[in-house]
Formats: structure tokens, sequence, C-alpha cells
């Protein structure tokens, strides 16, 4: 008798979630094809060539790579190598328009750095930001079904918020339950203005929104970041790709790489991807790891009614305005911190926040001898590149230097002279983005979390998923990669198959990290 052949799933896209994804469901021995648009992996958080060096594309941050964290439980699910890390302390260091520099510890001297800059009435509120954290990290870990789509989800996610209820942190939920609908604002109160600015400039990095509008359970999580695991990987960002594809492929998985998708085709006997190569891919599950926008364009006329009535962009979506730079070494102190923050004043935004992060001088591999590399970003609007692109390309040449020149303005506060030891600069707008991550506009970071009914459910037609930081938990390489999971978990109950995850695996701090003292003193 002929052996049945296990199920094909076709992961549209290798960005962290979706190669999370396949890769966990490629270890649980289900056939697995991933089709990548471009030459590399990782998406928006990959690793490009240029000129002698590797910059990260997009992502710079690394985190969740603590003991049975996010990054420890993608390990155990998808039996991938050990990660190319070395812990990163500090996690980064923001610097105020007064001067001030505030060092984001992951350990306990973070509590001396914020009363130190915030006084004792600052520590109310990083009191209440790490419980809650807590909190929401241990139910973010246990992969809820948010939202539930099904009756079968949702008596998963009663089982699980129940066990989560009655945990040791009981004692906390009414007030997790008043966050659920209340901004970060309303635990700053009469919090200095400082505190207040550094909580701006960290959660617009982190949640695409400030204390105002960002939902305080999300808000609580996402300044967690530098508690979490931060790290600095050799190779780049997409180091985490590239550990993830070798996965797949040793646990017999396919990723195929100038496989750009133009149409998904849904019909009686599944799934359907034509590629621009006009190569047809059958499946009995496809997993897409785009943005809805993305998504809407593939279906056509096929896509869910809601999809049909996206809005030309998402309105309060950012774009990110990019500079890369190589620069000869010596500009830069050898024990300086990879990873910066420069608050120039608000609004923030528009190159009045510039996030900074070095290439480590013991990773040769990101640049020639003697150099160093460095990306800095901020986030910008979409729509004045592209009307300026559609409709005046002088003035989209213009706009584009303004930007450049700001943003190395600002990174001299951290590297005097970078602009005399520069030996490329090379920016890129949001046109920049949606030419080579293929995202829709060039929108990025995913939906401002500002409300816990932002994300949308992942299951978006009998056979089609999606992945990203569009669904629960959300932005991160860390929060893309549980959602990925969370996906692979659920198509592989529907093709039955059961995926099984430790809920808390052992970390092995002898092969995870590479042993190394502290970037600073």
């Amino acid at each position: 008798m002929k052996a049945r052949r296990p199920p094909h799933v076709v992961v549209v896209g290798a960005g962290i979630g979706g190669l999370s994804a396949a890769a966990a469901l490629a270890h649980a021995g289900l056939e697995v094809t991933v089709l990548e648009a471009h030459v590399y992996a990782g998406g928006c958080a990959g690793t490009f060539y240029h000129q002698g060096y590797r910059f990260d594309a997009g992502a710079t941050l690394a985190g969740g790579f603590y003991p049975g964290g996010p990054m420890d439980i993608l390990a155990a699910a998808t039996g991938c190598d050990p990660w190319p890390a070395r812990p990163a302390q500090p996690a980064m260091v923001v610097h105020l328009p007064d001067g001030t520099a505030i060092p984001r510890w992951g350990d306990a001297r973070r509590h001396e750095a914020y009363r130190q800059a915030f006084g004792p009435a600052g520590l109310d509120f990083w009191r209440w930001q790490e419980r809650t954290a807590d909190a929401l990290w241990d139910l973010a870990l246990r992969r809820p079904a948010w939202p539930p789509q099904s009756a079968g989800e949702m008596a998963a996610l009663l089982t699980t918020g129940g066990r989560w209820l009655l945990s040791d942190r009981r004692r906390w939920h009414p007030e997790l339950l008043r966050d659920a609908l209340r901004p970060v604002a309303a635990h700053l109160g009469s919090a200095p203005e400082a505190l207040r600015l550094f909580v701006d400039a960290q959660l617009l990095i982190a949640a695409q929104t400030t204390a105002a509008h960002a939902n305080a359970l999300y808000g609580a999580a996402a300044l967690d970041l530098p508690r979490r695991g931060v790290v600095h990987l050799q190779g780049g960002m997409g180091a985490i790709a590239a550990t993830l594809v070798r996965a797949i492929h040793r646990h017999g998985g396919r990723v195929l790489f100038r496989q750009r998708v133009e149409r998904i085709v849904l019909n009686d006997h599944g799934p359907a991807l034509i590629t621009t190569r006009r190569e047809a891919f059958p499946a009995d599950m496809v997993i897409v790891n785009l943005p809805p926008w993305n998504i809407a364009a593939l279906l056509g006329e096929t896509a869910p009614s809601r999809w049909r009535r996206l809005p030309p962009l998402p309105a309060d979506g950012w774009g990110a305005f990019v500079v890369y730079v190589g620069f000869a070494a010596e500009a830069a102190p050898a024990a300086l911190p990879l990873h910066h923050q420069i608050i120039q004043g608000e609004p923030l935004a528009e190159g009045n926040t510039v996030f900074l992060s070095l290439t480590p001088a013991w990773d040769a591999t990101r640049a020639p001898a003697g150099h160093r590399g460095l990306t800095l970003s901020t986030h910008t609007r979409l729509e004045p590149w592209w009307d300026l692109w559609q409709q005046d390309r002088a003035g989209y040449e213009r706009r584009r230097q303004v930007y450049t020149d700001r943003l190395l303005a600002a990174a001299e506060r951290v590297l005097p002279g970078l602009r005399r030891a520069a030996r490329l600069i090379l920016p890129g707008t949001p046109v920049t983005f949606a030419r080579f991550t293929g995202r829709y506009r060039g929108w990025v970071g995913g939906f401002p979390q500002t409300s816990l009914w932002r994300a949308w459910p992942p299951r978006l037609a009998p056979g089609l998923w999606m992945v990203g930081d569009s669904i629960f938990p959300g932005q991160s390489t860390a929060a893309v990669a549980l959602g990925g999971l969370r996906v692979a978990a659920a198509v592989a109950r529907e093709l039955g198959t059961r995926l099984v995850f430790a809920d808390r695996p052992p970390s092995r701090p002898e092969t995870v990290w590479w042993h190394a003292e502290p970037e600073v003193p």
C-alpha cells in the first residue's frame, strides 16, 4: 500500500513569524515550503550586505532571549541551532533633550538609574510597569488564541486564562482588569515631565504610540524589553532568520528565494499559490507572513468582505526613515553601548526621536577591517513620502536629504565627528521599504497598540492563515515568533497533528549563549 504523504503547508514570506511557524511544522513532520520574494530571509528583521557592510534592514534590537522566554520556547519547538548571541547590558541608553543619559539596564541596576533620573516619584510607575509586564508576559508565553475565532478556541482561551488568573499573581487582577480599558498615561499622574517624555519615546519604538494612547497592559509589556533578554547577534538580526532556515532544511522543508507570490487562489480542493514565475504551489494549508493590505491584494475578489473595505493606509500606521552609515571605527569609543535612543524634542518622530544601533566591534562579519556599521531610524508618516514620490521627485530628494542631515546631527550627540568619519551614507524612506520588504506602502511596526482588540485574528479563511506583527501578541521579533508558534499549533490541529511545546523549556546556557563580559564597565 502506498504511504499517505504528510500534509503540505506553504508559507508566504520568510519573516520571523513565517519562519517560526514553518520550522515548528517541519519539526513536527509536515511537508513545508516557504516562498520568499527576496534573496535573503528575515524581512524587516533581516540583514543585508552592501559594500562590505552587513546592515540590519529594520529591526536592530533582539529581545526575548531569557531562560524560559520566547526565544527559548522557539528553539525547543523548532529544534534549531543555538542562537549566536551575547547578552547586552545595558540594553540601550536613552538621551533626553537636556543631555541626560539614562541607561536601561536589565538587572538590578535599573532601579538606581530610574531613581537618579526621575526621583523617588518615578519608582511607583516602574513598580506598576514591572509587575504588570510579568503578568502579561506570563500570559503571552501560554500562546492564547486571541481573539478567539471558534468555540474550541474560546474554550481553550478560558482554560488558559483561568489557569493564568489562578496563578500566584491573583492579587493584581483587579488592577489588570482596570488597565485593560485605560492607557499607560493613567499611571503617570503627577510624574516628572522627564519621565513622561522618556516613557512616550520608549513606547513609540515598542508599541508604535505614546502613553496617552497605548493600552496600559500592552504598554507595560512593551516597556519591559530591557528585562527580557536583549542580546547582540553575530552577523546581525538576520542570524535569527538564518538559524530558522537551517532548521527547516534539516527537518526536510524547503525555503525558496526569488519566489514572489502574485496570487492566492481559494477553491474546493484547497488553496494554491501562483508566483510571478507562473509556478503553482498547491497546499493543504497556507500561512501568509504579510500585512493585511498585501494579503487583500493577493486574494483579489476572493478576499473576505472586511478586507475589501480596507482604507488606503492604516490611519495611524508608521513608516521608517533609515540611514545606514559605514564609518571609520576610531570614531566610536570601544566601551560605548550599541543601542541608543536620542530624543531631540517634541512632537516625537520625524527626526525628533532617533534610534541608533552600532555593529559590535567584536563581529568582524559586519564591516570591513577598521570600520563599523551604524543604523539610524526615526518614525515617519507614510503619506508625505508617497505624495512626493508620485508627484514631485525633486521634492522627494530634497526631503530625503533634510531627513538624512537631521538623523546624522542627532547621531553626533553620541558619536561626535561621525560625518567626518563616514565612508558610506545610505538613506532609505518608506518607498525604499516597500520596494525591498514588500510591505504595502512601507508600513512597518504593525498596528499601534491602543486597544486589546487591535490585533487581527489569524484565521482568514478555510486553509488560510496570517502571521506577523498584525496578530497577537504584536510587535518585536519575540512577539512575532510567539504568534508564529500559535498559528503553527492551530494549523497542526486542523491537519490532525499535534505540536508539543514545553511551557517552560529548560535553558541551556552553555550552548544557547556565548559567555562574555558586559559591553560596558
